[in-house]
């Protein structure tokens, strides 16, 4: 698709039909929230970067919305919409759910993510909290271009790593790898926008 409207992605993501199932007992739940803004410039993916913190195995990194499913939530969706207003102040209920991601499991730590989808239209408020740095949007067309798609050296848990990585088209931000990287080439792949 080269420009998908909203519709579009929700039918794809509908014909996907993203894995719902539960964490084995050895993972951490968790969820996040990947939202799509579509405006006239065309379709847009909200991505934050955590604030540094000691022991936060993600600090500093890139990344959704999210975070591990607790107790009180009742599923994983509730999970990603209650991180969603805790770290953005952003209610996800004046958003359009448009389908879920196939889960994914951390390659470094045991951990299981489950990927809502939601879409959104026109202004849209951001107040991060102190969990996040920033919060900026990023064009799919930005996401796909393959000179910025890269193996790059990525620190986790104090080891030097080299990954897949995109740079991305925003001053001074790291590169976006693990996790939320395998989540934004599952829907590039589904919207036939991957590389290669």
């Amino acid at each position: 698709m080269t420009n998908p409207t909203l519709d579009e992605i929700e039918r794809t993501l509908k014909d996907a039909g993203g894995e719902n199932r539960p964490a084995a007992p050895a993972y951490t739940p968790a969820a996040v929230a990947l939202i799509l803004r579509r405006d006239a410039s065309g379709v847009s993916v909200l991505f934050i970067e955590r604030s540094p913190h000691d022991g936060d195995p993600w600090s500093g990194d890139l990344g959704f919305p999210g975070g591990k499913v607790e107790a009180g939530d009742a599923g994983p969706r509730a999970a990603a919409e209650r991180e969603t207003r805790e770290e953005l102040g952003v209610d996800l209920a004046s958003a359009r759910l448009l389908g879920r991601l196939a889960d994914i499991e951390g390659a470094h730590l045991p951990i299981r993510v489950s990927c809502f989808v939601y879409g959104v239209t026109g202004a849209f408020s951001l107040h991060p909290g102190g969990e996040v740095r920033d919060a900026f949007w990023v064009s799919l067309e930005a996401l796909c271009d393959p000179a910025r798609h890269v193996t790059a050296p990525v620190r986790f848990g104090g080891e030097l790593f080299e990954r897949p990585a995109i740079i991305l088209p925003v001053s001074g931000k790291p590169v976006l790898w693990g996790i939320t990287y395998r989540l934004v080439m599952q829907l590039l792949a589904l919207l036939g926008k991957a590389r290669g």
